[in-house]
């Protein structure tokens, strides 16, 4: 009981912290809910019976403790403590950036968030993926549009999240990789000083949800856990449109915000960043592509992982697939 009135109230205040944030008018209120944030999060993903976890629980607190440090360090060398958000020039803006993509994971300064993602159990990577981007996001979404090499590193975010998904057996690895992609696009949307960036962050939430619930339920980790063979047509059905989905294929849900994001950006004739974002998510959507290749092809005596492999329940099957295909009738909803 003690463990369950503990999580409780450490749910509280991260959600108190990311309140705090979204809501502060100064650089000090966003800092102090960052870092109530972190303080309630730590104690949520740590399990000291668990090594992984334990470990995973300190690479996290370090990688941002330091994000923390490097952000705190701008602020008061630049004045900032008390002063509204807007009161900050490029150079600043652009060393800002680069502390909150510490916090967030995304690229070139990802390093630690991909080896935390493999460490931990599947409900507290549901929650660094969700709700531990929301305050980071929102803070980001106040200087990118003063920052002056923004673009460059949404480039390398969408490049190093295609790429390094590549080689991955480990499904926690690949859903990390394709985080930093996806943030990667999140972030082009916030440059270009719309509100699109927020439509697609609760999408990603949404695919990512659905997604890690299915994993749970089916105790899956690792891409040669499951075995298409032992699944219904359905289910088969689902499996691949998730999968799609979050490669960004259309007519998939995954699909509409990026068409939003190119739609975007061809009307603000940046050609060439979305020329690279479009061929490295086409990357991604080959990873996904070898996933189900993989699975498809594995036969039961063969792969002694899939052991514990339980079938999904039938309402979770439905529920995935209804919300992976209903982007033809958000679309035409959207145009209407």
């Amino acid at each position: 009981m003690a463990s369950n009135s503990s999580k409780l109230m450490f749910t509280a205040i991260m959600i108190l912290g990311t309140l705090t944030t979204i809501n502060a008018s100064n650089w000090l209120g966003i800092w102090m809910g960052l870092e109530i944030n972190l303080i309630a999060f730590t104690p949520l993903i740590f399990k000291p019976k668990q090594t992984s976890m334990s470990e995973a629980s300190m690479i996290y607190f370090l990688a941002q403790s330091l994000g923390s440090a490097v952000m705190l360090m701008i602020i008061v060398s630049n004045n900032l403590l008390m002063e509204p958000l807007s009161a900050i020039n490029p150079s600043t803006a652009t060393s800002l950036a680069a502390s909150l993509m510490l916090k967030l994971g995304m690229a070139p300064v990802h390093m630690w968030f991909p080896e935390v993602m493999s460490k931990m159990s599947w409900g507290s990577a549901l929650l660094l993926l969700t709700w531990q981007k929301i305050a980071p996001m929102v803070v980001l979404s106040y200087v990118v549009e003063k920052s002056m090499v923004i673009y460059i590193l949404v480039m390398v975010s969408t490049f190093v999240g295609a790429v390094g998904g590549l080689n991955q057996t480990s499904l926690r690895k690949i859903m990390a990789y394709s985080s930093i992609s996806h943030m990667g696009w999140m972030v082009a949307c916030m440059k270009m000083e719309n509100n699109l960036w927020i439509a697609y962050l609760i999408i990603y939430m949404v695919m990512v949800t659905l997604a890690i619930i299915l994993f749970e339920k089916t105790s899956m980790y690792y891409i040669n856990q499951i075995n298409l063979n032992l699944l219904t047509p359905m289910e088969k059905i689902m499996y691949v449109t998730l999968f799609m989905s979050l490669g960004g294929l259309p007519p998939f849900l995954g699909f509409l915000p990026k068409w939003l994001v190119i739609q975007s950006m061809i009307g603000h004739s940046l050609y060439m960043v979305l020329t690279v974002m479009v061929l490295t998510t086409l990357i991604t959507l080959l990873y996904y592509m070898r996933m189900m290749m993989i699975m498809s092809m594995m036969s039961s005596s063969m792969n002694k992982w899939n052991m514990g492999f339980k079938p999904p329940h039938r309402s979770l099957v439905i529920l995935i697939l209804v919300i992976n295909l209903s982007t033809p009738l958000v679309s035409v909803f959207m145009l209407m």
